[in-house]
């Protein structure tokens, strides 16, 4: 109970944010014996959003949390009772919805783990105890032992640990779904398709769905209003990819107009990522909180799901497996070994996260720009940078 008479709820670790990112930090610590509670400002889970692309080095995350099986399409022979998971292309990079994603993450977890309606006001440590405690909108109050933030670009936590605010590329970015009810007849691969400063991507979801993006610079958007009207948003696009191949005309003229978006398109620098600060105590954060970034490598969602494992991986070696020398070692050593745990995830992730975030911020440079003398500097920037394109692909995070 705190000075105002208002009960504190103590908890061992608290996952702030039932996203991709929060929802597979769970479930590797789950997976490791490892109890968390997922605190989600929503009343149910976000399924909203369109589809991600996960890449090789996500799909490796994923069979560590093992859930990548039930998220790859399946070859069944019936006579011989035989069935398995086939990769859909070289690399192994595949869209799935995200909907699906974050349904079979939450399903792996023990009932109770997810706490929704809970909406964070504030953060502040317990002058007496140095552990955090988290404000509610509704009045309660929660201290954590770890307090782990995985709430995206807004994120309550990444501001607590004063975190450079993130910045806003001079793009913007549509994203679209195609329904082709008879199949779309696309290689199971991702596909990015220039003409002058415009890029348009896709990548097959499955045979009837295709996923598509098109960034654009932010100079070319006349009316601000437009956001919120799917409508204008479809016949933008359609300008857009005038003078683009027939069936990409076809594909964003068919798209399903309740499926539309457009955002600005956000990012955290790569010298923000090299010297920002991502522990204060037993609190830290991952995923979009920590690094967010531009679309243009499809590597945010395999990043997020990449800090899940490491960051589970290195709590286990600290505290044990099924978290015991949580309950059995005084404040003082769960704070120092927490914090050891922590800065091993830090040290662990920063370099990777340079990397990509520096490449990211050069691509959306160079997306972003129309003056042709700077487009050739960025250019020979990412050639000398990222001569290897698919580098981050071979990342592999470990094992949990």
């Amino acid at each position: 109970m705190d000075a105002d008479g208002i009960e504190i709820e103590e908890i061992d670790i608290v996952i702030v944010g039932a996203g991709i990112c929060g929802l597979a930090t769970a479930l590797a610590l789950h997976r490791k014996g490892i109890q968390s509670v997922v605190l989600e400002r929503s009343e149910t889970l976000r399924t909203s959003g369109i589809a991600i692309g996960i890449l090789t080095n996500g799909w490796r995350a994923l069979d560590q949390l093992g859930i990548g099986s039930k998220l790859r399409v399946r070859d069944i022979w019936l006579d011989t009772h035989k069935q398995q998971a086939s990769p859909l292309s070289t690399g192994e990079a595949r869209c799935v919805k995200r909907s699906d994603l974050i349904q079979m993450l939450a399903e792996d977890l023990p009932i109770g783990t997810i706490r929704f309606g809970c909406r964070i006001v504030s953060l502040k440590l317990d002058p007496l105890t140095s552990y955090p405690i988290l404000q509610l909108l509704d009045g309660r109050k929660v201290k954590a032992k770890v307090l782990i933030g995985c709430d995206g670009v807004n994120s309550v936590v990444a501001e607590f640990l004063k975190l450079k605010p993130k910045k806003l590329f001079p793009m913007c970015g549509v994203r679209g779904l195609t329904i082709y009810p008879n199949g779309h007849g696309r290689a199971p691969e991702f596909v990015r398709t220039h003409r002058n400063d415009i890029v348009c991507g896709r990548i097959p979801i499955n045979e009837n769905l295709l996923f598509w993006f098109l960034p654009f610079p932010l100079t070319e958007l006349s009316d601000a209003n437009i956001f919120n009207d799917q409508e204008l948003i479809k016949q933008m696009a359609l300008d857009k990819t005038n003078g683009f191949p027939d069936e990409i005309a076809k594909m964003v003229e068919d798209c399903e107009t309740s499926y539309l978006s457009l955002t600005h398109l956000r990012y955290r620098t790569p010298w923000d990522v090299l010297l920002g600060r991502f522990r204060n105590g037993t609190v830290t954060v991952a995923g979009d909180a920590m690094h967010v970034m531009g679309p243009f490598l499809g590597q945010g969602g395999s990043a997020a799901l990449e800090d899940a494992i490491v960051l589970a991986r290195c709590l286990a070696q600290k505290i044990g497996v099924g978290g015991g020398d949580m309950e059995r070692n005084g404040r003082e050593i769960i704070q120092r070994k927490v914090g050891e745990a922590i800065d091993a995830y830090v040290e662990e992730r920063r370099t990777r996260l340079v990397r990509l975030s520096a490449q990211t911020y050069l691509t959306g440079l160079l997306l972003g720009t129309t003056l042709k003398p700077l487009k050739l500097l960025i250019l020979a920037l990412i050639f000398l940078l990222f001569r290897d394109r698919i580098r981050h692909t071979r990342y592999d995070c470990g094992r949990l």
